[in-house]
């Protein structure tokens, strides 16, 4: 599959089956998150793989009870260390950086997922702090992006529309 298709056919799926998701799987997603872009190379990205029900069933309530995480075999939480970013570009690091950094690495599992035929959803609605705790997360490293991810149930989510280009795009000024 190429990018452009994995661009055009990704969806949110919130129904997951039950088949395992394979290590092979996983370090494929983590491989393409860390070939993302990150400011200055610092590459302050750290992720958490989650199998174990119990911990999946923590996160899904730390993130506004969104019980179809439980359901996937696999979550992924992609984190950043402020920590790292913030010694290279201060607090714009720490406050912006960091955020772009992960969510380019976040983007890079969703498609990589698409093209494997695999089904994911970026959940970024959680109490920061909760989930902290159940991860037991060093000092300044912040869960930014939850990723449940399974295979696709045979219903599978449907297509959203997307609004006009010409409503979205400017040339040379707003």
């Amino acid at each position: 599959m190429d990018v452009i298709e994995a661009i055009k056919n990704r969806r949110s799926t919130r129904a997951f089956t039950n088949e395992p998701i394979s290590h092979a799987e996983i370090e494929q997603l983590i491989d393409a998150a860390r070939h993302a872009p990150s400011a200055g190379n610092i590459q302050p990205w750290e992720f958490i793989i989650i199998r174990d029900p119990k911990i999946k069933k923590s996160i899904a309530q730390a993130a506004l009870n969104q019980t179809f995480i439980e359901q996937a075999p696999v979550a992924i939480v992609v984190c950043a260390d402020t920590a790292k970013s913030g010694r290279g570009y201060g607090s714009r690091g720490i406050d912006l950086y960091c955020m772009q950094d992960t969510a380019a690495a976040t983007q890079n599992i969703l498609l990589t997922a698409e093209a494997l035929g695999l089904g994911t959803c970026w959940i970024g609605a959680l109490n920061e702090k909760e989930v902290e705790e159940i991860l037991n997360l060093p000092d300044g490293v912040r869960p930014m992006a939850l990723i449940p991810i399974g295979r696709r149930t045979a219903a599978g989510p449907r297509t959203r529309s997307r609004g006009p280009i010409e409503e979205i795009i400017h040339y040379e000024t707003y």
